[in-house]
């Protein structure tokens, strides 16, 4: 087999890493976006799984826009053809629309990741890549372990929801460009949705679950952080 064999494989996967976010719950100091864990900056950790894939060929980082217009020397020695650093919105909405703009023509899937999950597996990217190139939506996702409780103002309990059948949405989320697209330009600005795929379903487009690992967490405040410097620890 040649040594070149992988050069004939489509590189037509663009990925959206979101790191514009200001991460308040995350307490005082640095975004933490660009905290680290176990040493390396937990960007650069969430970067990493899609730099590598053979299929990414464009990587989009929405970044604050005093960062983006300075990074620091870490970013910057990342930043090159295959990887570009714009300026986020002031929303994820508005960060995932400026990533777009940015995206070559030759983009014909498009996952969208936050950078506050740094650990998301190799098998998750492929999954939410195959069921996206087949002209569906994809949603890595965990099913709901939890009872559920709905409370009112007060913090009394009004009901048990059942849970059968309800997932925990988590990124990455996967779409055939035409698809993302079609979601952002053809909601209501002011559409009240929390995720892609949201903006997706209200369009009609049709998406699918992909069975994600809880290794996927997403890193949201300081307690986190300790969590998260014991998983890499033991990933290592």
């Amino acid at each position: 087999m040649s040594e070149t064999w992988y050069s004939a494989l489509p590189r037509d996967v663009a990925v959206l890493l979101l790191a514009a976010g200001r991460g308040e719950r995350a307490g005082a100091g640095e975004p933490k976006q660009f905290r680290p864990i176990a040493g390396v900056p937990m960007l650069l950790r969430a970067l990493r799984p899609f730099a590598s894939h053979p299929d990414v060929g464009y990587i989009i980082i929405a970044l604050p826009e005093a960062i983006a217009a300075q990074p620091p020397d870490w970013l910057r020695a990342v930043r090159g053809e295959r990887v570009q650093l714009v300026a986020g919105g002031p929303t994820r909405r508005g960060s995932v629309a400026r990533c777009l703009k940015a995206l070559p023509p030759a983009a014909a899937v498009v996952l969208v990741h936050d950078a506050a999950r740094p650990f998301v597996s190799r098998e998750t990217i492929d999954a939410v890549i195959e069921i996206a190139r087949q002209g569906e939506g994809a949603v890595a996702a965990v099913p709901v372990s939890d009872t559920l409780k709905a409370a009112d103002p007060q913090l009394v309990i009004t009901a048990t929801q059942p849970r059968a059948g309800l997932w925990r949405a988590q990124t990455p989320q996967g779409f055939p460009r035409a698809m993302l697209e079609d979601a952002h330009a053809g909601s209501s600005p002011d559409a009240d949705a929390t995720d892609d795929a949201m903006l997706a379903e209200q369009r009609g487009h049709r998406l699918r679950i992909v069975p994600d690992s809880t290794l996927n967490v997403k890193i949201t405040s300081t307690q986190d952080f300790v969590l998260a410097d014991a998983m890499a620890s033991r990933l290592a």
